[in-house]
């Protein structure tokens, strides 16, 4: 760059080289603080965006979590290992709402049954409340293997509504559910595809079975938990994570 600028001064007269010279210098400079200003805004927004993901559970041990209910879970090789049931490991930290939560699972066999409770009104005692009081986000692939429709396939409200897609991955493959709690709405998506759409208040089906959650809204804000279902049904998670909606 000093030569360039040499060569404008020195010449002592302003010809078009030493014009075109400076000109070209200024440019190249010009295009590097842009450069330069767009890497930095393009970084600080990406550790932004990762930034409001918050976990809740650590990858070590059940720090912040309460099991009710029959069975347990435990944490192995920073997997939540599910055993017996039914029951419900909740978090503890309290009610969440406004936000989207994110859950990345598996299942052990080819398909195994599970689900992740939203919208619990009080926190939990026993596993059987937040069935009926809370709605069930539903993880099973082949609910037709226990005489139940596509109304309890993955990512569907429990009973509640019909899947606008059935993208849930058999075990053991790794899979993505998020669920935004916005008010009365409910999205749900399953890798990537979205599976429910529900606004409190929309019409469902009447109840089929008396396992079957009781109708009726549910709140804007609650408790969440993971359900362990049985000896038979051996799911892990390796990621909960929350998220706050935009304002």
């Amino acid at each position: 760059m000093r030569d360039c600028f040499a060569i404008y001064f020195e010449a002592g007269t302003h010809t078009l080289a030493a014009k075109v010279c400076a000109a070209a210098c200024h440019l190249n400079l010009m295009i590097k603080r842009i450069l330069l200003i767009t890497l930095l805004s393009c970084f600080a927004a990406i550790s932004a965006l990762c930034a409001d993901w918050r976990p809740l559970f650590n990858g070590k041990d059940l720090t912040g979590w309460q099991h009710v209910g029959p069975g347990g879970d435990t944490v192995e090789n920073g997997l939540i290992h599910t055993h017996g049931g039914m029951g419900l490991l909740y978090w503890k930290g309290g009610k969440i709402g406004h936000c989207t939560l994110r859950v990345v699972y598996k299942m052990r066999d080819k398909n195994d049954n599970s689900g992740v409770y939203i919208r619990i009104p009080i926190e939990p005692r026993e596993a059987w409340m937040p069935v009926h009081y809370g709605y069930e986000v539903q993880i099973d692939n082949h609910p037709e293997t226990s005489h139940e429709d596509e109304y309890h396939v993955t990512g569907t409200l429990y009973s509640l509504t019909k899947p606008l897609a059935k993208p849930g991955k058999p075990g053991p493959e790794w899979n993505t559910m998020e669920i935004t709690i916005d008010g009365p709405h409910t999205l749900v998506s399953v890798n990537g595809v979205k599976v429910t759409d529900y606004t409190e208040g929309q019409p469902v089906p009447a109840r089929k079975f008396d396992f079957e959650p009781l109708r009726g809204p549910r709140p804007d804000t609650g408790y969440f938990g993971l359900q362990n279902h049985s000896n038979n049904d051996i799911v892990f998670f390796k990621e909960v994570s929350i998220k706050p909606l935009g304002r």
